[in-house]
């Protein structure tokens, strides 16, 4: 069942063999044993460590932001770093979408219709 399969593959299948034994032990079978509860079972489908980011610090995004010497990539800058924007919603950015205190984002990844970015005036003048 797991021959030639990625190891990740093979953690999901055991992980939904392991959910189906302790369902049918919960709902109706008290006297099964789950054969995945096996300590030897369980290291060889252990799940990896997760892998922890680098979060670049406020002070360096600011470094960046202020040794960007054009003014449209500051600007690029200044709205990922402040407004949560990707950079596709930025690039799809047409004047109509200034609004007074916001920009609007016609087509976000979410997927929902639309979406309202706040960012702050000095922002919206440039």
């Amino acid at each position: 069942m797991t021959k030639n399969n990625k190891q990740a593959t093979k953690r999901n299948r055991y992980s939904v063999l392991a959910s189906f034994y302790n369902f049918s032990i919960n709902t109706g079978f008290p006297a099964l044993t789950n054969p995945c509860n096996s300590s030897v079972i369980r290291k060889i489908f252990k799940r990896p460590q997760a892998i922890q980011w680098n979060i670049v610090g406020k002070e360096t995004v600011d470094e960046i932001i202020f040794r960007t010497t054009t003014q449209r990539n500051r600007l690029i800058l200044e709205l990922m770093a402040r407004g949560g924007m990707r950079i596709g919603e930025v690039l799809n950015l047409t004047p109509a979408d200034n609004q007074e205190r916001s920009l609007a984002i016609q087509k976000p990844k979410s997927g929902r219709t639309g979406e309202t970015v706040y960012v702050s005036r000095k922002i919206l003048v440039t």
